[in-house]
């Protein structure tokens, strides 16, 4: 199940609903697949979604360039306006913590599977080390970059600019 209706919810006990998914996410390099437990509940004008989500997928060390596994386990907290937040507020205003909302703007849906993807990208480290014992020191050393292209920086030198 990859979309909930809101009206499902709506019509749903105590408007809750408990979503399982268990997929690979095509955008992402899956080992396992991604698996959630999301509980959907309708506060009114708004509709809160938390859960918890975890996997495995394969990333690029950045200091290497190696690939490695890089295991996913987080916790989903959003909140979804029913109708645009445009209408309300149509000037900038500035977010503060916890004050993310996503505009559902009049759809009749949510979308598990963008909810996920989302949520995965968030939660990926911003630096990619396939280990505190990286050797990415030793790609960036000298002698391995040996980009004929890079030749020409070798002997620039800079002089301080006189006033």
């Amino acid at each position: 199940m990859r979309k909930i209706s809101i009206d499902d919810l709506e019509n749903s006990a105590d408007k809750t609903l408990k979503i399982s998914f268990e997929d690979f996410i095509k955008e992402f390099n899956c080992v396992t697949p991604v698996k959630a437990e999301i509980i959907l509940k309708s506060l009114g004008e708004f509709i809160e979604a938390k859960g918890h989500v975890s996997g495995v997928v394969k990333l690029e060390c950045d200091l290497c360039l190696k690939e490695f596994d890089y295991k996913l386990d987080f916790d989903i907290d959003e909140l979804y306006a029913k109708k645009s937040l445009m209408e309300e507020y149509g000037q900038e205003l500035e977010l503060k913590d916890g004050q993310f909302v996503t505009d559902l703007d009049g759809s009749d849906e949510i979308d598990i599977y963008d909810l996920l993807y989302q949520s995965v990208i968030l939660n990926l480290p911003n630096k990619k080390v396939c280990g505190i014992n990286c050797n990415g020191d030793n790609f960036l050393k000298e002698e391995n970059l040996s980009d004929p292209r890079l030749d020409v920086f070798k002997n620039i030198k800079l002089e301080p600019k006189n006033k």
